[in-house]
Formats: C-alpha cells, structure tokens, sequence
C-alpha cells in the first residue's frame, strides 16, 4: 500500500483502522515518514503505542483512539484504509473534504465508489490475490 502511494520522508501517512499498527511502523521505518492512526478498538491502541515505543519510534509514529468520521485528517498526505465499501462510501466525503489536493488514499481490495483510480496492483497474499487502489485528490476548482 505504502509503495503504491509512493511514500516518502516528506509524507504524512495515515491510517484508518489502524489496528496492530504494522502500517505505521513500516511508514516509519522503511519510508522514513510521520505516520498517524486512527483506531476505534483501545486494546489495540495501547498495544500499538507500547510497541511504538518500544521501537523508539515516538517522534514518527502517533495512534489515536477515534472514530475516522470524527477524527481530523487533514494532515495527511496520504491515507491508507482496508475498510469494506460501504464503509468507504461513508469515508468519502470527509476525505473529499478535508484532503489537500494531491493528496493519495489508497485502499485494501475495497474501491471508493464515484472515484477513478489513478492504479490499482494486483498482490499475492497468504491465501488469495488482494487488489491494492491508489486514488489522489483532485484539485478542489475541477
């Protein structure tokens, strides 16, 4: 996901439902980025801010117990969710919202409906092929 959205040192990853953190901890360490995540489930936040700290990544990495709906996302550049359609649909007009132009989400086998994707990659997991969607804001005047 981190790949296809072409993170770099400069981005602001965030990911919504960020459950055990792996995403925030390979933005941090492999790409070099802040990255933020957003998670309802407080077992797994606290689980994920113990691991954070463990690694020393304190200053890269931030995880917050929210609600994605009513969490503030617009400082990041790129966002990253492997959440079910229906829940993308509800997530879209925040993101259209809040989202600077250029801005990449991408998404875990489940498109955003009404938006083109800019790519989509085809991954070998585990048991089963995943697609990968990467979208970017367009500017807000188009």
């Amino acid at each position: 996901m981190l790949e296809i959205a072409e993170v770099s040192k400069d981005d602001v990853v965030y990911d919504i439902g960020s459950g055990d953190g792996r995403i925030l901890i390979t933005a941090a360490q492999d790409f070099k980025s802040k990255a933020v995540g957003i998670e309802l489930n407080e077992i797994l936040v606290k689980d994920t801010q113990r691991r954070v700290k463990e690694l020393g990544l304190e200053d890269k990495i931030e995880v917050v117990q929210a609600d994605a709906i009513e969490a503030d996302l617009s400082g990041a550049t790129v966002v990253t969710v492997y959440l079910l359609t229906a829940s993308n649909e509800q997530l879209r007009p925040k993101l259209e919202r809040e989202l600077a132009p250029g801005a990449r989400v991408v998404s875990h086998d489940f498109q955003f409906s009404g938006w083109q994707h800019e790519a989509m990659e085809e991954v070998e997991g585990q048991s089963r092929r995943h697609r990968v969607y990467l979208y970017r804001m367009p500017d807000k005047s188009e």
